[in-house]
């Protein structure tokens, strides 16, 4: 059975990689509690009171933990993914996998120094029933050729925040931080292994208390196979019943999908709601019993050293754009 450990608690979805992994057979055998924030090390203590408490440094020389999982402060991620390969254990983290260039080579380098798996879980496509029922209609041809994603990430900015959640070189500017998942989402759904950045741009609109935030962005994607945009913000109202009305919509040569990932403002309960469009009509499908099959799939991959959840290769291209996108943005304000 697949073991694995937890270092870095510092964003919530280190839930899902729990979640997913223990679900999918996978045995969890401790964290390291150290984390810019105590509030969620205490919810994640309440939320698995039989997970010891483990030192940092005894994770990584503990030669039975297979993976390591990261949800830390996104500068450290890199840092901590590598020890982590090197200490001979593939990696699971949080979107971004890393903020800067160098990063980025220092985490190639150490995937071809050590043959261990580097992933992350753009948890907006792997975590999200409706995003995976998508791929499975559009391998199914039930839209035809993906022609253009137009992808939205809105979140809501209220309640308190980490010092460091508004330090541009700690996130990595919104681009990096959040539209990795709708890059993330026009390479899978286009069957893109490489694109281009057309056009990107930023602004601080309404935080003037931290001039290094970024609370709007945007991205034009161009590759062989299709169009992408991407638009993400931090400007969720509070009367929302969610942290964001995420949406993509997959525009084909027979048809389109769109998604309302967290929630239908038309008024249906609950998430994962999918509309398909095409030649037999209109279907509204109820994506909340879908399978997640990254986690089955990324324990299979270290088992037999595949890359069937996703490949290296992909990973790799998500933050390059990503990081590519966030430098070349064109500051269209600042508060």
């Amino acid at each position: 059975m697949l073991k694995f450990a937890v270092v870095g608690i510092d964003h919530g979805h280190i839930f899902d990689h729990v979640k997913g992994l223990t679900r999918a057979g996978a045995e969890f055998v401790g964290y390291c509690p150290q984390s810019s924030i105590p509030g969620l090390v205490e919810s994640f203590a309440q939320t698995y009171p039989d997970a010891p408490r483990l030192d940092r440094d005894a994770i990584f020389a503990d030669p039975s933990i297979d993976v390591v999982c990261s949800a830390a402060i996104p500068r450290d991620r890199a840092g901590i993914a590598i020890r982590a390969m090197r200490a001979d254990k593939d990696v699971m983290v949080d979107k971004p996998g890393v903020v800067t260039d160098e990063q980025l080579a220092a985490v190639e380098a150490a995937v071809v120094e050590t043959g261990r798996i580097f992933s992350i879980c753009f948890s907006e496509r792997l975590c999200v029933r409706s995003a995976v029922k998508a791929g499975k209609l559009i391998a199914q041809g039930a839209i035809g050729r993906v022609v253009q994603t137009l992808g939205m990430g809105p979140h809501r900015l209220g309640g308190s925040r980490p010092d460091w959640f508004w330090e541009r070189d700690a996130f990595g500017g919104i681009i990096v931080d959040i539209a990795s998942h709708q890059i993330d989402q026009f390479l899978f759904y286009t069957g893109s292994e490489t694109g281009e950045v057309v056009a990107s741009s930023v602004g601080n609109f309404g935080t003037p208390k931290a001039p290094q935030f970024q609370d709007f962005g945007e991205v034009l994607l161009r590759s062989d196979k299709g169009s992408g945009y991407v638009r993400v913000d931090w400007f969720t109202p509070d009367g929302l019943p969610t942290w964001g009305d995420g949406r993509l919509t997959i525009l084909g040569t027979e048809g389109y999908i769109e998604l309302r990932k967290y929630v239908d403002i038309a008024g249906r309960e609950g998430k994962d709601h999918l509309f398909l469009v095409n030649k037999s009509g209109v279907e509204y499908i109820d994506c909340s019993q879908e399978p997640l099959d990254y986690f089955t799939q990324f324990i299979d991959d270290v088992h037999n050293r595949t890359q069937t959840a996703m490949s290296q290769r992909h990973v790799f291209e998500v933050c390059r754009l990503s990081l590519e996108a966030q430098t070349k943005a064109t500051l269209i304000t600042k508060n």
